[in-house]
C-alpha cells in the first residue's frame, strides 16, 4: 500500500463505472483515487504475482481479517456481490483467506462496507500512512 492506497478493478465487474452510476453513488473523490482497470485476473497476475501479501476476503474462511499481517504493499481481494470469489482461487490459497466475522442472523455486508472494514486495518497496521 505504500504512499497512497491503490485501487485495481479487475473485469469483468459487477458494477458500472460510467459517469452517472459514480455521480450516482455519490463517489465525489473518485477523481482523486489512484486507480488502474485490468481486462482479466489473469492480466493482473502478470504484474503482480500472488505471494503471502495477497488475501482473499470471503465468507469461507475461519480466520478473521484481523487476525492477517498486511505488510505495506499487500493486495486485497474481494468478489462480486452476488458470487464472491471463485472457489478454485480460495482453494489454490487457503492460508490467505480471511473473513469479517458476522452474526449467524445477518446475510452479508455491502462491497463497499467490507472494503472499508479491511482496509483501515491494513491502514492501522501500517502507521507511518499518511493521508495527504
Amino acid at each position: 500500500m505504500g504512499g497512497n492506497a491503490i485501487l485495481h478493478l479487475i473485469h469483468p465487474l459487477g458494477f458500472s463505472l460510467s459517469e452517472k452510476a459514480i455521480r450516482r453513488s455519490g463517489l465525489d473523490y473518485w477523481q482523486h483515487l489512484h486507480k488502474y482497470e485490468w481486462a482479466s485476473l489473469q492480466d493482473f497476475w502478470e504484474r503482480n504475482p500472488i505471494t503471502t501479501q495477497h488475501f482473499f476476503l470471503t465468507t469461507k474462511s475461519k480466520t478473521p481479517y484481523y487476525q492477517a499481517c498486511f505488510g505495506d504493499e499487500c493486495f486485497l481481494y474481494f468478489g462480486r456481490e452476488d458470487a464472491g470469489i471463485d472457489e478454485m482461487i480460495l482453494d489454490s490459497n487457503p492460508n490467505q483467506t480471511l473473513t469479517i466475522p458476522m452474526s449467524s442472523k445477518a446475510r452479508s455486508l455491502n462491497l463497499a462496507t467490507s472494503v472499508g472494514i479491511v482496509l483501515y486495518e491494513a491502514l492501522r497496521q501500517n502507521p507511518w500512512y499518511r493521508f495527504d
